[in-house]
């Protein structure tokens, strides 16, 4: 090994010691999600005049 590859090599060891650290933690309050969300429906019946005719007429059945 030339003496200039063993400079490199001492230079750069100190280098080394400088790699930056990740550490993934799960937290310590737990995680809250609001949804704050309406939910609207509309229901569409289509029925046969014969049935509408019957519903008119006797309108105590529902």
């Amino acid at each position: 090994m030339s003496l200039r590859a063993l400079l490199l090599l001492i230079a750069g060891l100190p280098l080394t010691g400088c790699v930056p650290r990740i550490e993934v933690a799960a937290p310590k309050d737990p995680i809250t999600i609001n949804m704050n969300v309406k939910i609207e429906h509309e229901i569409h019946i289509k029925v046969d005049k014969d049935v509408e005719a019957l519903l008119k007429n006797q309108s105590d059945l529902f």
